[in-house]
């Protein structure tokens, strides 16, 4: 689904809001972050001006300045909504956008050490909020021969990643993101295994814990995604009757996790023990008060 981002109001579309408020959940990897432009495809990798930029970076924390969403790491491009919005790219910043935006790169950069490959409205947000950085467009065009030569020159003195960190950051990253804490680290663990091509099955040994969709980049949880997620104290969903259906509906619900909003992926229990997983229909709040509709799409329970 597309989200519409072609005025200044969209500073305040909950998506956006969303999105910038959960970045704080995020810890950039690495010794330096890389800073980068966005770009009109989606995701930004697929871009031309991405896959020039990859030549040098690849293997270090890259963080895409973009507004309304503020910044994206390149591990999460893939993730709703980031990956469907359509804004307009000409680089024409408003005040309220810049701090907006800036505000929101110092807060996820934190300590780390910055090369802010950017111009236009980017440099302005670079340049007030993260004045530290070593700026390596000096042209105002960052795919230029100058521009890219000195971005090479400065990633130089950093060491690059693994691939096996990086891939466990983003999993982490996105996973924090979906579920809106630090905690849901503990969905990852550290000798997981991903299966698939598109659909990512997240494995902890032969037992599968979610899917990690191609689509949206969420997370769909099976029922040791969901024992996980409620060791955590999350998205849970009281009931008090034995589940025999794939739909609970408003009235069955006893109590509900306050911060579960539509769509959430929510695991349900009874008398403290995981009983099922699916798909918020309302949130925590509705689901306590409602009298009638559906609650929950339920895609896995106990038999």
């Amino acid at each position: 689904m597309k989200v519409l981002c072609t005025t200044e109001t969209s500073l305040n579309r909950p998506e956006a809001r969303r999105w910038r408020e959960r970045m704080k959940l995020l810890d950039p990897m690495g010794e330096v972050v890389v800073v980068l432009p966005c770009s009109m495809r989606k995701p930004y990798s697929s871009s031309k001006s991405h896959r020039i930029f990859t030549q040098a970076t690849k293997g270090l924390q890259e963080a895409i300045l973009t507004s309304p969403f503020g910044v994206c790491p390149r591990e999460m491009e893939h993730t709703y909504p980031i990956q469907s919005y359509d804004v307009s790219t000409v680089g024409d910043w408003s005040t309220e956008e810049i701090d907006l935006t800036g505000e929101c790169l110092r807060e996820y950069v934190g300590d780390k050490e910055v090369i802010a490959h950017v111009a236009h409205g980017y440099l302005t947000v670079c340049q007030e909020y993260l004045p530290q950085a070593t700026f390596t467009c000096k042209d105002g065009r960052t795919i230029s021969s100058e521009s890219m030569k000195n971005l090479k020159e400065a990633v130089r003195k950093y060491s690059k990643l693994k691939s096996h960190v990086r891939q466990l950051h983003m999993l982490r990253s996105i996973a924090r993101y979906q579920f809106n804490t630090i905690e849901s680290d503990h969905l990852i663990p550290d000798d997981y295994k991903l299966r698939g091509r598109f659909d990512r099955r997240l494995m902890k040994g032969e037992e599968q814990i979610a899917v990690l969709h191609h689509e949206n980049g969420f997370y769909s949880l099976n029922l040791k995604g969901g024992v996980l997620l409620n060791d955590i104290g999350v998205n849970w969903v009281e009931i008090d009757f034995a589940l025999q259906t794939n739909t609970l509906f408003a009235p069955g619900v006893v109590d509900a996790y306050p911060g579960i909003l539509p769509r959430d992926e929510v695991v349900i229990t009874r008398k403290g023990e995981v009983v099922g997983v699916g798909k918020a229909i309302m949130s925590g709040e509705e689901m306590k008060k409602g009298e009638k509709g559906v609650a929950v799409r339920v895609r896995h329970r106990l038999r």
